[in-house]
Formats: C-alpha cells, structure tokens, sequence
C-alpha cells in the first residue's frame, strides 16, 4: 500500500521564482519530492500549438502603455491541463511527494482540491511585485514579455493560501525553509 503523498502546490505568476524554491525545497526536505512543473507539460505539446487556437492562442494587448499576453486556452490546451492535474493526482495514489509548479487561477484550485481531497495538500502563494516580475522576465529572456503583466492581477484572485512568499523579501532558500517549518515536512 502506497504512502499518503504530501503536496506543495506553488502558485504565481511566470516569474515569481516558484521553480527556484522548488529545488531548494527539495534539497531540504532529502530530496524525497518530486518537482513537477506545468511548464514540463507545456513542452509535450506540439510546438505550431502556441498560438494555436486550438491549443493556446496568443495576444499582445497593452497595458498601462505596456505590452501584455492574453493566453487563451482551446479545447487541447484545456485537455492537457486538466490531464496534468489527473496525472499529479495519480503520482499522488502511488505515494510520492510533490512540489507541483502551478499558474492557476481559482477555478484550477478547486480542481486540484478535489482531486487531491485524500492527500496531505498546501496551496502556497508565491508573490513579487509587478515592476519585479517584469524585470525578471525581461532579463530571464525566455519568457513572453508581457506575460507576467497580463497574470499578475488575475493569478491571486479570489484564492486562499495556506501561506504566502514574498520572494523580494526572502531567498528561494528561506522561501523553501519557511515551508518546510510550516507544514513539517
């Protein structure tokens, strides 16, 4: 019989630095945890599917006088994404421990609770401010510009955490180690 899994659900914008404490989450709990990123699952899907109205179209909008990408998701976009859940919750079954790096908004939160109702589950908010997460995009360079300005008001809406981050205030380490004291792992 498979151990109760533990999942960490990090939830932000695209450039919050989610993937970052997720390593040093792992490092600190003896690497027991699996790292799963949406972004993972993103890069299964053909490429020609960004933009693509049937997986994820793309639009640059402005914002404030600056660029901004509505991501609407079709009808593959949307099944390879309720499939990513299903599939973290099959993980789950089998017993294993997860750091799940997420943008979601509250309707994919109710999702995961449900499926994850069996499990050990924290929804953990990861924030920057805006003017930070643009920053970083632009100097990542393999991000969208425009993305984190389109995600930053609708990404936190109407969903509560279990606790939340602030990563201009604390280190991907000391995000982590916040975590790991939060929630005893």
């Amino acid at each position: 019989m498979a151990e109760r899994a533990r999942i960490i659900i990090l939830n932000g914008v695209g450039s919050a630095g989610k993937s970052a404490i997720a390593k040093a989450l792992q490092g600190l709990t003896g690497n027991r945890f699996l790292h799963v990123q949406m972004d993972g699952f993103l890069e299964m899907m053909p490429e020609a599917g960004w933009g693509h109205p049937d997986w994820f179209a793309l639009e640059t909008l402005e914002e404030e006088g600056r660029p901004a990408i509505e991501i609407r998701t079709g009808p593959l976009g949307q099944r390879l994404m309720r499939g990513m859940r299903r599939a973290i919750a099959g993980l789950a079954e089998e017993g294993n421990d997860m750091i799940v790096d997420e943008v979601m908004e509250d309707p994919v939160k109710r999702d995961y609770e449900a499926l994850l109702a069996g499990f050990e589950t924290a929804f953990i908010g990861v924030f920057a401010p805006l003017e930070v997460l643009e920053a970083r995009e632009r100097a990542r360079g393999d991000r969208m510009i425009g993305l984190a300005r389109r995600q930053f008001a609708r990404i936190h809406k109407d969903i509560a955490y279990d606790l939340t981050l602030d990563t201009t205030q604390a280190t991907a380490t000391e995000c982590a180690q916040r975590i790991k004291e939060s929630f005893g792992l």
